[in-house]
């Protein structure tokens, strides 16, 4: 909300009003997580999200999008394996990384997800 002749004004930009839109802008690069399992496995809750860091040269060309990566699960919650699926591959090797570093809850087997990381300038 913006002051102007000591009158409340509040801009608004295509139907959403600017503290929507910062909050939205502000969280656009955190990690979307949906995980996808394998059928018949509810898939793990994430303990430790990691925010991939968004590439230089992507940050210059103003590149956005979403990275898919697999990522092999251990019982402890660690990242044994990840591989990208999908998605920009100047944006890939920063998601491959992002996603070995996350932790999950712990699950009496190894299990396999799709993590989506959203990159956007």
């Amino acid at each position: 909300m913006y002051r102007c002749t000591g009158r409340p004004v509040q801009h608004k930009i295509r139907g959403f009003s600017v503290p929507l839109l910062a909050a939205a802008l502000m969280l656009g690069s955190w990690p979307l997580l949906r995980a996808q399992s394998a059928e018949g496995e509810a898939p793990r809750r994430v303990k430790l999200a990691v925010k991939p860091e968004y590439p230089a040269l992507a940050k210059r060309m103003n590149l956005s999008g979403v990275v898919k990566v697999e990522a092999v699960i251990a019982p402890d919650g660690k990242v044994k394996r990840a591989r990208v699926v999908g998605g920009h591959p100047l944006l890939a090797a920063e998601a491959e990384k992002a996603a070995l570093m996350m932790r999950f809850e712990a699950a009496p087997n190894e299990t396999t997800q799709v993590i989506e990381f959203r990159f956007e300038p």
